[in-house]
């Protein structure tokens, strides 16, 4: 069973009961709008202890707002019950509910008109009470009511109409702008993993580029990462950057991401974040050790915005690393082998083909590297290690910091061709190490 025919039986079920039920919320808008719904919700006017009689596989999620969890296989919908807010001091959620039974009170509450329409799918009618039919047809965000009260109740929502703006290509209505840009200090106040959330959605669901455009039009920008926003201005050598400066050079590369993983997108974003601090002008601008300071900065803020571990190294590794293909020609065969077979060397590939395509458009050096993989494979990028730990101590050689002197270079003289057997790398360590 579809989340989307779990949520139907819902409110097939729910009705059968004597209640008031409807899809509502993004799931409508997407439907209307001819897109695939990510989830489900209903809506209903029965309290979370009905609902909880009604459905054997159903868990509260929040019992205070009156959510209701119901499962059936892999699928899962929320069943919310109608409700109006009273108050929001901390900014995130309501100090108290009200149970409603008439459904325009529940959508007033909510944060813009595009996801405030109930949808009855006996009979598809929707019930609009805020106008997010018209918005939907204009392609624009506007808050429900007033936009700076739905910003004050929760602050989350300065982003998440920018997210809204960007991947359903819509324009952010001027009352709901004007209000953000007042208001835009308020994501301050914003847990840093709701603030990566969006992010991440920003980077990845389509519209990158528009996304954080109106991230910088709006003021956040410089609230949640005053480092992209210092890229402004920033001046690049016009015979690599015909395009103009490090923010627009960015922004292109955001423009051109096609479905990225969040790694990959938050690289095309960081990249260059090491540039402003490392401007110079000598004979030429230029942006000495940038990729190394940048690489500092991405683990700075992406530790910052709560990113996982392994997501921080993996981006970490992209920005270090990007400018390496410029030198791939001048390799030896045992560094350029080791280059093509770094872990997650698949995306950062990709970000030097972006790079390029948003600056000179210039790809030889990435047609390099794909000839180079094509004609080595992985047996030559990767061969069996003529050598152990072991075999080293089996020669007499004590255990110690040596040894990884030792495997680096008989894997060296491996990679270059040097040397092809056991024997031959003993000799080879013999010969460096005595």
């Amino acid at each position: 069973m579809t989340s989307e025919e779990l949520a139907r039986s819902i409110v097939a079920r729910l009705r059968a009961a004597g209640q008031q039920a409807y899809l509502v919320g993004g799931c409508v808008r997407d439907l209307l709008l001819g897109r695939e719904p990510k989830d489900f919700d209903v809506a209903t006017d029965a309290r979370p202890d009905r609902v909880s009689e009604l459905f054997e596989r159903s868990e509260m999620v929040g019992a205070h707002f009156g959510v209701v969890l119901v499962r059936e296989n892999t699928a899962q919908v929320e069943v919310a019950t109608f409700r109006s807010d009273v108050s929001y001091s901390d900014g995130r959620r309501p100090d108290a509910v009200h149970f409603e039974t008439d459904p325009r009170q529940d959508v007033l509450r909510r944060d813009f008109t595009i996801n405030a329409l109930l949808l009855d799918p006996e009979t598809n009618q929707v019930l609009d009470f805020t106008g997010g039919r018209e918005d939907l047809a204009r392609g624009i965000i506007s808050a429900i009511g007033n936009p700076e009260e739905r910003f004050e109740e929760d602050h989350l929502r300065l982003i998440r109409a920018v997210r809204f703006a960007a991947r359903l290509g819509f324009t952010i209505e001027p009352a709901t702008m004007a209000a953000i840009q007042r208001l835009h200090s308020l994501i301050a106040n914003v847990s840093p993993e709701r603030v990566r959330d969006e992010l991440a959605r920003i980077l990845t669901e389509g519209g990158a580029r528009r996304g954080f455009e109106l991230l910088d039009e709006s003021g956040l920008l410089a609230e949640i990462l005053p480092e992209v926003a210092a890229m402004k201005g920033v001046r690049q050598p016009p015979q690599f950057h015909p395009e103009g400066d490090v923010w627009t050079h960015t922004l292109l590369l955001l423009e051109k991401l096609n479905h990225p993983t969040l790694t990959l997108a938050a690289g095309a974003l960081l990249h260059d974040v090491g540039k402003p601090p490392t401007f110079r002008i000598a004979e030429r601008i230029r942006f000495d050790g940038h990729a190394e300071e940048g690489a500092r900065m991405t683990h700075q803020i992406l530790s910052r915005l709560r990113f996982s571990g392994e997501q921080t190294e993996r981006v970490e590794a992209l920005v270090a690393n990007h400018m390496r293909f410029m030198h791939s020609r001048q390799m030896r065969d045992s560094t350029l082998k080791r280059f093509l077979r770094m872990e997650n060397f698949p995306e950062l590939l990709e970000l030097h083909r972006l790079d390029c395509m948003a600056g000179s458009g210039q790809l030889d050096n990435y047609k390099f590297a794909l000839q180079k993989l094509e004609e080595m494979g992985e047996q030559e990028l990767r061969p069996k290690p003529l050598l152990t730990g072991d075999d080293l101590i089996a020669e007499g050689y004590p255990p110690g910091p040596a040894f990884k002197k030792m495997l680096d270079a008989v894997e060296d003289a491996q990679l270059e061709g040097r040397v092809h057997t056991k024997e031959d790398a003993l000799a080879l360590v013999r010969q460096q190490f005595g």
